[in-house]
């Protein structure tokens, strides 16, 4: 149950300097850079400047300024505008810093560091589902996560960020929440069901982020892969056309030239909730991570903890079989990072779970070993695992002792 007490969140009316400026990964992170912002509705121009960090304020006159794009608003009621800047031809592992505006009204400038030309080890910190009390109860998870990892690459988010696809004070509360953490870190999102309405997607997910349009017809931006320093990303729209996402995620799978692939999709493989399960997500999906070599699949949708053995696909499950563990499956996590709480059902192939927890999860990524750690709200562990695999392919699953997952 959610708590009685939360803010009362109104939405804030944008003016003519920038607001939720958000940083977005590209499909060549190494090179290249979008950021999305909010200003007032009569603000037409867009631009950014970007130049290499120095240690003191001389770097402004080395500043380059780009030309960036105003996004039309949908309907006649504008109460805002939406803007984008790409800054490309950037050098790989290398401190920016940038600033947007329209000329004359600026945001501050900010860091970010680009990634590197090829593999190296990096880390990114993982959330499940946001959703409700997005500002008075997520804050203290998302900034506990920076604290803990401030030098993450960064953020994944795997669905429901708000819970009324269309309100713009929970969108408001959801930047609010992050702060300045979003202009340093970039995101990496999928929506959940909660970013869809009666009119499908909300165009929020468009107009607020700039992610890769690079997905199936009809997906832009929902449905996507990148590349970072030896990881191939697929975000998946679980709410949709899940069998041309599984044919267009077949075709990027399957000329992958990285030793690590890691999905994050909404609606789990295997739910942790009583009476949850999502059918057609599994047969469709799961035959295809495990043909294609997937490592880990990062999940929301059911606001518990849980996290699986190594699993492969069980068309038989629905009957009563057990779930195939495998030396050579896949890890599937589910996590919640805001108060809403749901019961807990752990099967017997799930290795940890939680209830009643909020939770952030830090992933460390090198050549060949990816270690996953979760912890709650307070900075307590609750599960640990390190994953393996050689140059074959083979996997293996190294348990962390300290792990203190409950089941109640």
């Amino acid at each position: 149950m959610l708590l009685a007490a939360s803010l009362c969140h109104a939405a804030r009316q944008p003016d003519a300097s920038p607001d939720r400026v958000v940083l977005n990964l590209t499909t060549n992170p190494a090179t290249s850079v979008a950021v999305s912002w909010r200003t007032a509705p009569d603000v037409t121009n867009s631009v950014g400047e970007i130049a290499v960090a120095e240690p003191g304020p001389h770097f402004v006159s080395k500043a380059v300024r780009v030309a960036g794009v105003t996004r039309e608003v949908p309907g006649e009621n504008r109460t805002a505008a939406y803007h984008e800047v790409r800054f490309e031809g950037l050098s790989p592992r290398t401190l920016y810093a940038y600033r947007v505006g329209d000329g004359a009204h600026w945001s501050e400038w900010n860091h970010f560091e680009t990634a590197a030309g090829g593999p190296e080890p990096f880390s990114f910190i993982y959330f499940g589902d946001a959703q409700n009390d997005i500002l008075s109860h997520c804050s203290r998870v998302v900034r506990q996560a920076f604290m803990h990892c401030s030098e993450a690459d960064f953020t994944l988010h795997a669905g429901d960020l708000v819970n009324v696809s269309n309100s713009d004070a929970e969108w408001g509360e959801w930047f609010d929440t992050a702060g300045w953490i979003n202009r340093t870190l970039p995101v990496i999102a999928a929506p959940g069901n909660h970013e869809y309405g009666r009119g499908g997607l909300t165009t929020h997910w468009r107009l607020l982020f700039a992610m890769p349009d690079n997905g199936p017809p009809g997906l832009e931006e929902s449905a996507y892969f990148l590349d970072y320093q030896g990881v191939r990303f697929v975000a998946l729209n679980s709410n949709e056309k899940h069998a041309e996402q599984a044919a267009w995620m077949n075709k990027v799978l399957r000329d992958n030239p990285n030793h690590w692939t890691v999905v994050t999709m909404h609606h789990p493989v295997y739910s942790s909730t009583p009476g949850r399960d999502n059918r057609s997500v599994r047969d469709l999906w799961q035959p295809v991570f495990d043909a294609r070599n997937v490592d880990l699949v990062l999940q929301g949708h059911d606001h518990t903890y849980a996290r699986t053995e190594l699993m492969k696909h069980d068309p038989e499950l629905q009957a009563g079989h057990q779930a195939v563990q495998s030396d050579s499956g896949v890890v599937y996590v589910v996590s919640v990072c805001g108060p809403k709480m749901y019961g807990l059902h752990k099967a017997g192939f799930m290795r940890q779970a939680a209830a009643n927890t909020q939770l952030y999860q830090i992933i460390d990524v090198g050549s060949d070993r990816l270690r996953f750690d979760a912890y709650n709200a307070i900075g307590q562990r609750v599960d640990g695992f390190t994953l393996t695999k050689d140059a074959d392919g083979n996997r293996r699953l190294i348990e962390d002792p300290r792990s203190t997952g409950n089941g109640h």
